[in-house]
This record gives structure tokens, C-alpha cells and sequence, in this order.
């Protein structure tokens, strides 16, 4: 169970840094301090001055509102894709394996085009 939280919270703190511009100010500020202070919730509500439940609330928007976000924009999951890919050609690359390499590479490059066609760049 601890060890299940604490993958929430790291997950959390990863879609935090993706998408966290469209969260308001206080949501967060609140996350923030939650997911990245690791303060608990009553130490946050006396800090933010709100109700305990308040904060708790307010973590349980910010989540749904975040997984909600990956799930519509999928930032995440392609960036995983990228970086496997990359991961791959450098595996390839310490094998000496140069036509390997190059096409790992061609698949991130075409990933990543693929995603700034998606968003119309």
C-alpha cells in the first residue's frame, strides 16, 4: 500500500510537470506542496489557511484533472515512446550496430514529428 501511494505521487508529480500550467495558481500551489514538498494535508491547510478537507478536495480535482488531460492529450505516453526509441539506438550504437541505430533514431525523429502534426505545428 505505501509502496502503491507513492507511485500515485511520483506519477502525479510527473503529469504536474507536463501539465501543471493549466492547473489555477492555487491548485498548484497546493500540489506543489503535496506532491513535491511532501507536506501532509494538514500541514498544507494550515499553511494555505483552508480546511483540511479543502486541500484534499483540491488534490483530488487536480488529479482527476490531470489524468484527465493525459488521457485526451497523451504527451506522456509518446514521450515514453521517444525516449525507449532512443534508448534502443544507443544500445545499438555501444553494439556497433550503426543501421540499427539509425533507424531507432529515424522512429524518435518520426515520433516526434508525428506528435507536432497532431497539434498542428
Amino acid at each position: 500500500m505505501v509502496a502503491e501511494n507513492m507511485l500515485r505521487k511520483v506519477d502525479i508529480d510527473w503529469l504536474l510537470e507536463v501539465y501543471g500550467a493549466i492547473l489555477t495558481d492555487k491548485q498548484r500551489d497546493i500540489a506543489a506542496l503535496y506532491y513535491e514538498e511532501d507536506l501532509s494535508l494538514a500541514e498544507i491547510a494550515q499553511q494555505e489557511n483552508v480546511s483540511r478537507q479543502s486541500v484534499h478536495e483540491t488534490l483530488q480535482r487536480v488529479e482527476k484533472q490531470l489524468r484527465m488531460l493525459e488521457d485526451k492529450l497523451g504527451f506522456r505516453s509518446r514521450l515514453i515512446r521517444v525516449e525507449h526509441s532512443l534508448e534502443e539506438a544507443l544500445s545499438a550504437l555501444s553494439a556497433g550496430k550503426e543501421p540499427e541505430t539509425k533507424q531507432h533514431i529515424e522512429k524518435a525523429i518520426r515520433l516526434l514529428n508525428d506528435e507536432e502534426e497532431s497539434n498542428g505545428l
